[in-house]
Order: structure tokens, then sequence, then C-alpha cells
């Protein structure tokens, strides 16, 4: 899916597919492009990858059809301007928790390169950009994606004044750190988190943004927040898929030649110790 079309999607509450990539291995991106997802998403908040491996991955996702989306370490303007200068297609901040916060990464994944001061009268209405300008910006960021993280109750609250921010484009749960936010550490069928995970929904749809979560331990769980309404999809990572996958075949092995999982042998080979 080209990084337009992406974006355009988002808004218009199509679904779109992807899952989070943690491997740097260069063989990767032909392997991930060859299971129909329709983009990826890159972790610096919580993986070991530095900027030089940032970079080849997300020219090398853009090749291979799958619009990198980059997920900053924090809420920061010029962090975001990094990504995207690395060429990632879109921006994820975490834990943002209030309408400044989403205005100021606004501001950097539409408005990139303009900084400092005059940035700062533009987003507050206080100066109108000239028609050159505001073309050649237009034309250089239109693509770029701008999505938050929605982690905490006190996100939620001030909810409604942050899926309005102009040049947003979706709402992301982190289902994790908002069942902690909530009180109900990875509870995540309580009555009270789907209300929370309704509630965010809701809120943006209205707003016309795209909204959803990444999670990774079932799918039941992620086709009912999508049939409340979520549209970006985020399911597992490289890591879970490759760990599980791994030790559900080793199972079977283990259990059709009656071996036991404490590596073991059974009749029919040695024991091993």
């Amino acid at each position: 899916m080209k990084q337009a079309e992406l974006r355009k999607a988002l808004h218009e509450g199509r679904r779109v597919y992807g899952t989070c990539v943690v491997s740097t291995s260069p063989q990767w991106p032909p392997m991930i492009a060859a299971t129909g997802l329709d983009f990826v998403f890159l972790d610096t908040e919580h993986m070991p990858i530095d900027r030089a491996q940032l970079g080849w991955m997300c020219r090398a996702y853009s090749g291979a059809g799958l619009p990198p989306i980059v997920r900053i370490p924090k809420p920061d303007p010029f962090l975001a301007c990094m990504a995207l200068d690395g060429g990632a297609a879109g921006v994820i901040a975490p834990y943002v928790e209030t309408v400044e916060e989403t205005r100021q990464l606004a501001g950097a994944v539409r408005l990139r390169p303009l900084k400092g001061d005059r940035l700062q009268r533009v987003l507050c209405g206080a100066e109108r950009l000239d028609e050159p300008t505001a073309r050649y910006l237009s034309e250089r960021n239109d693509a770029n994606l701008c999505v938050v993280n929605i982690e905490s109750v006190a996100a939620i609250e001030r909810l409604p004044e942050i899926a309005a921010v102009p040049g947003l484009d979706a709402l992301l749960i982190g289902p994790h750190d908002l069942s902690i936010s909530l009180g109900i550490p990875e509870q995540y069928t309580l009555p009270e988190y789907t209300a929370a995970v309704r509630r965010i929904i809701e809120v943006g749809r209205a707003a016309r943004v795209g909204v959803g979560f990444h999670y990774s331990f079932g799918v039941e769980i992620c086709v009912e927040w999508a049939r409340m309404g979520a549209n970006f999809i985020i399911y597992s990572s490289d890591y879970f898929v490759a760990r599980d996958g791994l030790r559900a075949d080793i199972e079977r092995i283990r259990a059709a030649l009656g071996d036991d999982d404490s590596g073991r042998m059974g009749a029919e080979g040695a024991v091993v110790v």
C-alpha cells in the first residue's frame, strides 16, 4: 500500500493491517512483504534500533511497498522530524496526554522543516503561511502520518480535544500501558477495559481519524475491537510470531516422539542429561 493511500484509508475508516518488526536482518523486508500486510510498525521506544539501522529499514520497507511507521522514544517534534528525515512514512508518539503535545507533533509532521518562532505562530493561529511556502510544505509532507498513542486515563479525559487537533491522522491504543493506568494490569477483557477501548474508538471515529491498537496475545480480542470500529490494526510482531510458532512446532514434534519438554528423549532415543 502506498503511503498516501494508507493515510486516506485511516481517515475513511477502512481497515489496514500491519505488524511490529524488531529484526534488523536485511532478509526481513521481502519476507514481511510476502505476508500481505499494508504497513510495518518500527518501534524505537522499546527496541534497541539505532538511527542508521532505522534509516535503512525505512528505505527497505518503503521499497518493498510497506510504508514504515516509526514510534519515537517520546513525544518530541525534533525526534519526529529525525524519523521522517530517515525515511519514515509516519510517526507514532508514545504516551501522549495533552492537546499541546499533539499540536507540536502534528506541526512537525505536517510542516517540516519549518521550526522555531514562525512554526509556533502558525500553530497558534497568529500567522498564516504565504502561498508558496504553504504549497511547498503541503507537497513535501502531505502523505506523512501523524499518530499518537493513547495509553492513560488522562489522555482519555482529554480525548475529544486531542482528536480534533488539525493534522492528526490516528489514535493508537497502547493496551498494556492503558491497563496499568486503569488499575487493571493486563485485564483486557474486563468491562471497564472494554468501555475505555470503546470510548477511544467512538471519539476517534467521530473526529474522522483512524483508531487502532497494537496487540500480540490472541486474535479474538483484535476482532472484537475491530468490530467496535478500530481500523488501524497492528497485530503481534516478528519476535512473538517466531517464538510462538517455533515453540508450538517443537511441542508437536516432542509429543509425536514421546519426548517430554525437559530435553530428555523418549524410548526411541538415548536419554540426554
